[in-house]
């Protein structure tokens, strides 16, 4: 007996992806969007939706839980850990005091991510709102060569970042939750 899930996808026009083409959210018609910084808020917002479809459907304890052991990531713990990531570039972006953690010291985004409602719903209500506020923060900075923050950063530098961090723990959610269900993705 195998006790890893059988691999599946909603999707029936290519059974390797995540949704049919025609029901992906992600996808639009038509020309991408022009010029640099709104490329790269595209595809920041198409990776943060990636990574809420890869939590859809599963109950707190699937969140929580730690698929690859020994690791300790688990889909509620990046979302956690993205949390908390929001919180950490606007400080990048601030003259002032960093932000403090929201969810204790290192690691503790991984270590709380506990199978409980409220702490699911708390963590997506908690991205939500740090999300909008880097959001607002950084769109006071429309120049992407102007560098900001006491390391003075690149504005590019930090979307190309923010992208980049996305992007790999969608990958983790991947893999994460094949593991839960068996469900695939692209």
């Amino acid at each position: 007996m195998n006790d890893q899930p059988a691999r599946w996808s909603q999707a029936t026009v290519y059974p390797d992806m995540w949704t049919d083409p025609a029901d992906d959210p992600r996808d639009s018609e038509g020309p991408g969007p022009e010029g640099e910084l709104a490329t790269l808020q595209d595809f920041l917002t198409s990776y943060r939706l990636t990574l809420r479809m890869k939590c859809e459907g599963l109950d707190a304890e699937q969140l929580a839980r730690r698929s690859v052991p020994p690791s300790t990531m688990s889909l509620l713990g990046l979302v956690r850990h993205l949390v908390e990531v929001e919180r950490d570039w606007r400080s990048w972006i601030s003259e002032g005091d960093p932000v403090p953690k929201l969810y204790g010291a290192r690691d503790a985004d991984f270590h709380g991510a506990v199978a409980e409602q409220a702490v699911v719903d708390a963590a997506f209500v908690d991205l939500e709102r740090e999300q909008a506020a880097t959001d607002a923060a950084l769109a006071e900075h429309p120049d992407l060569g102007k560098r900001v923050g006491k390391d003075r950063i690149a504005v590019r530098e930090l979307m190309v970042h923010r992208v980049e961090e996305y992007a790999r723990h969608c990958g983790h959610a991947d893999l994460l939750r094949e593991c839960i269900d068996g469900r695939v993705g692209q």
